[in-house]
């Protein structure tokens, strides 16, 4: 057993940490109270406990290459700053050869995964969805396509009549590999309906990764946290992640996303604190104890803090990215994207053995 080097006094931390330590899991007023504590070391401590079991000290990243081939949509959610209207300006809907040629325009060697997302543009048919996967499978074979949101999914089965599997089954035809984690966003209705998150509802979201999962696909999922939501909001999206995740094994990651002003030149008052960052990633390593990694973002919470929580819980530091720009539109000061040198750096730096990995999780190389 483990000692803390910060021991708490307090009876109720005492017996959270004797859980963690017995390998107990937290229920949702453990979660809750560890959310509203402001013991920030002595989680932070138990959540490195945690994830030393599960990954010792080693820490993922992958050679990506972030894709968006439409900005349009249908949706007004309120913290999204990328969507465009049809014929709004700025607004661009890319066929499989345009995108085709921006990619060989920016890719480097070594690129193993697009990360595709986009826009529920209703303005073109569902075939154009995966007529754009087919057109990157057969120029790129050997790249894994990891594309689409859970809330695009369901929209492609609005579009087109067809059921959540019909339409996982063509994407999969066309080479669809894996789903991004992307429109959960907070799994509560209340929430959703304050927000005006008119896409894919909590139901859905959790039935489309469930029914990817039974496809034989591992996935992502999400949290995007700092807006309306509660404490307890956030640990509610926790355990349905975390129940769903006990009935399909389907997840590889959760993704705690720092919610991000529209406006870049926002005030520090308008972002969350480097604090509720940390804590949101350490608190998320408590509760899903049924998963492998928590990703620590650094589009959102910017490379320094990324390193500082490789030892609140995080395993993964996601990849190069190139030119990402949902969260950069809403306001993101950080870089859009790393060099493969850049993110060993950045592991090395805080003390952990930084690792290549591909989509799934496979190790490419050690870099000791």
């Amino acid at each position: 057993m483990s000692t803390l080097i910060t021991p708490s006094t307090d009876a109720r931390m005492a017996e959270i940490i004797e859980k963690v330590h017995s390998g107990v899991r937290l229920s949702l007023e453990d979660g809750v109270y560890l959310y509203e504590s402001n013991d920030l070391l002595t989680i932070g401590q138990l959540a490195n406990e945690v994830n030393r079991r599960k990954n010792g000290d080693k820490v993922y990243f992958i050679e990506n290459m972030s894709l968006y081939f439409t900005n349009v949509c249908e949706s007004r959610c309120a913290f999204c700053n990328f969507r465009k209207d049809e014929g709004e300006e700025g607004a661009y809907t890319l066929s499989g050869e345009e995108m085709i040629q921006y990619v060989e325009q920016h890719i480097h060697p070594g690129v193993r995964e697009f990360h595709i997302v986009g826009g529920h543009n209703p303005h073109v048919p569902f075939q154009y969805y995966v007529d754009s996967l087919q057109a990157l499978h057969d120029r790129f074979p050997d790249v894994t396509l990891k594309a689409y949101t859970a809330a695009e999914i369901d929209f492609f089965t609005r579009i087109s009549g067809l059921s959540i599997c019909e339409v996982l089954e063509k994407l999969q035809a066309a080479g669809l590999k894996s789903l991004t984690g992307g429109g959960a966003e907070i799994l509560s209705d209340h929430y959703r309906e304050k927000m005006h998150v008119d896409k894919a509802g909590v139901a859905e979201y959790l039935e489309v990764h469930r029914q990817a999962h039974r496809l034989g696909m591992k996935t992502h999922t999400t949290m995007l946290y700092g807006s309306i939501e509660s404490r307890e909001d956030r640990i509610k999206h926790m355990l349905q992640i975390r129940e769903l995740q006990d009935e399909t094994g389907g997840f590889m990651v959760f993704i705690p996303l720092s919610m991000q002003p529209k406006n870049k030149n926002a005030g520090i008052m308008r972002r969350n604190s480097a604090f509720e960052d940390l804590k949101t990633i350490a608190v998320s390593r408590l509760m899903l104890d049924n998963f492998d990694h928590i990703k620590a973002y650094f589009i959102n919470i910017g490379p320094q803090l990324t390193q500082v929580a490789l030892s609140f819980g995080a395993s993964d530091v996601h990849g190069t990215i190139l030119k990402e720009r949902i969260s950069h539109s809403a306001g993101a000061l950080t870089p859009e994207g790393l060099t493969r040198k850049e993110l060993i750096w950045l592991v090395k730096g805080a003390g952990k053995i930084p690792v290549e990995r591909d989509t799934f999780y496979n190790e490419i190389k050690v870099y000791e």
